[in-house]
């Protein structure tokens, strides 16, 4: 299949999510085509299979914002009508599906009849897309396309909750590739470069966004290491981050704390990980957590969300209401005081995070383009 991806090229999870399913797709034969303003962060390399087309928007003085909708869709017609794309996968319903219905209708005064997948990732229903300015837009992007997914049941509830839907949306999880070679096998893992052997390391990674509650974050770590000599590593950038900085100067922790910014090295920060923070006010999936458990890193997190989805409470890290900072830090305690019970739970992460192997997921995406496209046929 010839499949044009439209996604967000950045660190966030739909952009990874959608980079590393194109890159799958491609190593199994499909041709990629990823249509953005920007290459995508996870997107290396180039190769036959995969393409890259740059949405260019010139500036004009009339405008006091930039029309990225308008160059998106032209764009996305230029390039079906080139390469003969067959089914369109946008991630986000605004402004992608927008932009992408809006295709549609230009191809189909050509005679070119062209199907549209929408994924849901999240803040498009959840925080954006439920603006007022917003949400009539959104409603109709989700009913103009052609077959709808979300990332987890919870999303695909809340936005049955929060929007006038009339589609039909079906539940694709997000996924991790498992046996992939997670580190270089030439670059062992050297734990010491960020703590010593009896100091626990603690991480979390996000965008640092108000939602991630980052100062939940150091004050959970900072419960953590009155009990337990422990390094917390903070990976990411975002609005939020100067003000846990200074949050771990007034708790007179900031030396045991290291702030990495965007990273294309996670795995090996994960690699000498204990224990993931994730106590978010809300998730529609939790990738960031995935990650960590298929690096058979323990995650405790928040129960708001698709979290519960991912993470098993008292099998794979511990759940808690949103806020709680007590019970949180008490559970990470619980894990990392005890050696043995970290090893189960780390054996127990792994197992879990193998159910979402990419190789598992990726058969129910190409159903989903067969699919679309046999309704066209």
């Amino acid at each position: 299949m010839k499949i044009a991806i439209v996604c967000y090229p950045t660190f966030g999870g739909s952009g990874v999510v959608a980079t590393e399913l194109g890159l799958e797709l491609a190593r199994k034969g499909h041709e990629i085509h990823f249509i953005t303003y920007s290459q995508p962060v996870r997107l290396a390399l180039l190769s036959q299979n995969i393409y890259y087309h740059e949405v260019h928007v010139p500036e004009y003085p009339l405008f006091h914002y930039q029309p990225y909708e308008l160059a998106l869709s032209s764009k996305l017609v230029n390039m079906v009508k080139l390469y003969g794309i067959e089914v369109l996968h946008v991630h986000y319903a605004i402004p992608h599906a927008y932009a992408g219905y809006m295709a549609k209708q230009m191809l189909e005064e050509e005679g070119i009849k062209i199907p549209m997948v929408t994924t849901l990732h999240g803040t498009d229903i959840t925080l954006v897309g439920n603006h007022p300015f917003y949400k009539p837009a959104v409603s109709f992007s989700i009913n103009k396309s052609d077959i709808v997914t979300s990332v987890s049941q919870s999303l695909k509830d809340d936005t049955y909750r929060l929007f006038d839907i009339t589609n039909d949306i079906k539940v694709i999880p997000n996924f991790i590739e498992i046996n992939k070679e997670r580190m270089d096998e030439n670059t062992p893992c050297h734990r010491s470069l960020m703590a010593t052997e009896e100091e626990k390391v603690v991480t979390h990674i996000s965008n640092f966004r108000k939602v991630k509650r980052i100062e939940d974050v150091v004050r959970i770590f900072y419960e953590i290491q009155k009990k337990i000599p422990a390094k917390l590593m903070m990976v990411g950038d975002g609005p939020e981050k100067e003000g846990a900085e200074n949050l771990c100067v007034q708790l007179g922790i900031h030396n045991k704390v290291i702030f990495f910014g965007n990273s294309n090295e996670i795995d090996k920060i994960l690699c000498y990980t204990d224990l993931f923070l994730l106590p978010s006010e809300t998730e529609s999936f939790g990738l960031a957590a995935l990650e960590a458990m298929a690096c058979g890193v323990p995650v405790i997190s928040s129960n708001s969300g698709g979290l519960p989805e991912v993470n098993i409470n008292g099998v794979t890290g511990y759940l808690s209401d949103v806020g709680d900072i007590e019970d949180m830090s008490k559970n990470a305690i619980t894990i990392l005081q005890d050696d043995q019970k970290i090893n189960t739970f780390k054996k127990n992460a792994l197992k879990r995070a193998s159910e979402f192997d990419i190789k598992k997921i990726l058969p129910l995406y190409e159903e989903v383009y067969q699919s679309a496209i046999n309704l066209y046929k």
